[in-house]
């Protein structure tokens, strides 16, 4: 999917982005709003809203029967929502589908290629489909994508890896300006994935947009500069994984003796202590904690004036470490322990 997209002054000549300085001065690629879908007497998405800027890695993150697939769907109408915009590079993808698409990479589900072709051919069959695709634009993205020594190899003997390989170049064709994928990690090894991680993030280095959808929260949380996380069809979060991460259940570990009294010194002071820290905290983090360790949940703004009235009491504070979330858990949290897909 995907035409020729206008060249810009600034453009690169093999991706066809263009170039920009901060992250301030990004354009917005897509922009959704206020998306909502209706199947017979079911909303299966009832409000989705978000920005994906050139430049950026966005995760797209939702258990199951979130509503995902169907948003993807949306996105390079495959099915048209019941209420709700999509813009693509300032096109309507409703009202103008050829010139919203024109700017657009996808792929949704499973890279489509012919096996006993070989990955040249591939390319030069889905090439023939789009405007300004020669031989030259299809050798550009065999070396964007690291295919060089096998592209002329039959796709049956290809890793798995390499068949999404194909795929992103063949997405890449029409020089687009946004890259949809699907779950791409899905099926592959450990060096896939991380190949796979590096590669995304140099597409985005270069200036495109880059919309990923996954399960692997620990990648997402490598990968993304910003993510959405979706339940029940509904945006529950949208930042930078940094900014979500801080900016929800902050926890403190307090060393404290006597334990007990620390522990009723905080809840005087309406401080939520965690029963069963083993539901929030990571193994590893868990693991160098001492019988004295207290839980909380609390700014780390507050957390001088409660040392002073510790130590006022006489309670002894052998330390205080502040931890973050993982993605994982921010997301757990967020949609109530729903499974993921």
């Amino acid at each position: 999917m995907g035409a020729e997209a206008q060249q810009h002054p600034l453009s690169d000549e093999r991706t066809g982005i263009e170039a920009y300085g901060g992250s301030e001065q990004r354009q917005i690629v897509l922009k959704v709003e206020h998306l909502r879908k209706k199947i017979g007497r079911k909303w299966i998405v009832q409000d989705v809203t978000f920005e994906v800027r050139e430049g950026e890695v966005f995760g797209f993150l939702g258990p199951n029967g979130a509503g995902k697939t169907t948003t993807i769907r949306m996105l390079v109408d495959l099915i048209r929502p019941t209420e709700g915009k999509v813009m693509i590079c300032g096109y309507d993808v409703r009202k103008q589908p050829e010139q919203a698409l024109a700017y657009v990479g996808s792929i949704v589900e499973n890279p489509e290629v012919y096996p006993y072709l070989t990955g040249w051919e591939n390319l030069q069959h889905f090439g023939r489909m789009l405007p300004g695709v020669d031989e030259r634009r299809i050798a550009e993205v065999v070396e964007i994508v690291g295919l060089d020594q096998r592209i002329h190899d039959k796709v049956k003997t290809y890793s798995l890896g390499m068949r999404q390989r194909l795929g992103i170049a063949q997405a890449l064709l029409g020089r687009p300006r946004l890259l949809i994928l699907d779950e791409p990690t899905n099926g592959l090894d450990p060096k896939g994935i991380k190949e796979l991680r590096i590669f995304i993030r140099r597409l985005a280095e270069e200036g495109l947009a880059v919309f990923v959808s996954s399960h692997l929260l620990s990648e997402i949380q490598l990968m993304c500069d910003r993510v959405a996380i979706i339940s029940r069809g509904r945006v529950l979060a949208v930042g930078s994984v940094e900014e979500l991460i801080s900016e929800n259940s902050n926890y403190i570990i307090w060393e404290l003796t006597p334990r007990e009294r620390g522990v009723e010194l905080l809840k005087a002071e309406g401080i939520a202590v965690i029963p069963d820290p083993d539901q929030v905290l990571d193994d590893t983090i868990l693991a160098g904690m001492s019988e004295q360790a207290v839980v909380a949940q609390m700014l780390p703004d507050d957390v001088q004036a409660v040392l002073a009235r510790l130590v006022a009491e006489g309670i002894q504070v052998h330390a205080v470490q502040k931890i973050n979330p993982t993605l994982e858990q921010l997301f757990l949290e967020l949609t109530e322990g729903e499974s993921i897909e």
